[in-house]
């Protein structure tokens, strides 16, 4: 009990931003090669309940490395998953479209199972996906106070609050074609980082076999602040920048 209430508590976004200042000072984060990236672009997708700024320093250690990343700009993410789908295609079209290129889907936590959704549905505008602490193989299997939040988010969808989510997305048409999306194998390359420390999404559900699994030990919070985590990324997102190549929009 004692040990839950401890890794619980490790889940905290202030305690998960104490880590900030060993990002910066690692090797990691201030060896960069501004070339590395050669201009391919990005998208990020943050986790349940967060913004873009969640992300902040993610898309700034990309842009320091020659990427191009942008945010989803879908709020707080605690919308309905098919209609948060729909709105990163047409994020990830004009990006595809404005770099001239496939893009890589970056996501954490439910960011990156939206990720992984989109990834399905339009392969031929992905470079790569990645996605940290994302427990792609069951959509209901965070940890059950997230899931008690989400419901709440149901219960006032279902009294009028407009943009959350709602009941389809547990038990309906919604849950079954993107339970369906995240059962597909993938076509395009793809990264699943988790960690055994991760006291919000079990790491066995994020350990997606369509990916090649990489194992940190941060928190599931802490991860995008984890200098682990990107020493792992640098070499894999700079091989899939070396093999860019034109892409057309319209598919």
């Amino acid at each position: 009990m004692v040990q839950a209430t401890r890794a619980v508590a490790r889940e905290q976004v202030l305690v998960a931003m104490l880590g900030i200042p060993r990002l910066l000072a690692h090797p990691a984060w201030r060896g960069a090669d501004p070339g590395e990236g050669r201009g391919l672009g990005v998208l990020l997708v943050p986790g349940f309940g967060f913004g873009d700024r969640s992300l902040h320093l993610t898309g700034k250690w990309l842009r320091k490395r020659g990427y191009v990343p942008i945010g989803a700009r879908i709020g707080l993410n605690v919308g309905c998953t098919t209609a948060l789908v729909e709105r990163l295609e047409r994020r990830l079209e004009a990006h595809a479209e404005a770099t001239g290129d496939r893009v890589v889907l970056f996501g954490q936590s439910r960011g990156g199972g939206l990720a992984r959704i989109l990834a399905v549905r339009r392969p031929e505008l992905v470079r790569g996906l990645v996605m940290l602490a994302s427990p792609v193989l069951d959509q209901l299997g965070a940890h059950p106070s997230v899931l008690r939040v989400a419901r709440k988010l149901a219960r006032l969808s279902a009294a009028g609050v407009p943009g959350l989510l709602d009941e389809d997305c547990f038990t309906g048409a919604c849950y079954d074609t993107n339970s369906a999306g995240l059962a597909t194998p993938l076509k395009v390359l793809a990264i699943a980082v988790f960690s055994r420390n991760d006291a919000i999404a079990p790491w066995e559900l994020c350990a997606d076999p369509c990916a090649d699994c990489v194992e940190v030990s941060s928190s599931h919070t802490g991860m995008a602040l984890d200098p682990e985590v990107y020493r792992l990324l640098a070499p894999r997102l700079a091989a899939w920048a070396r093999s860019k190549e034109p892409v057309s929009v319209a598919g």
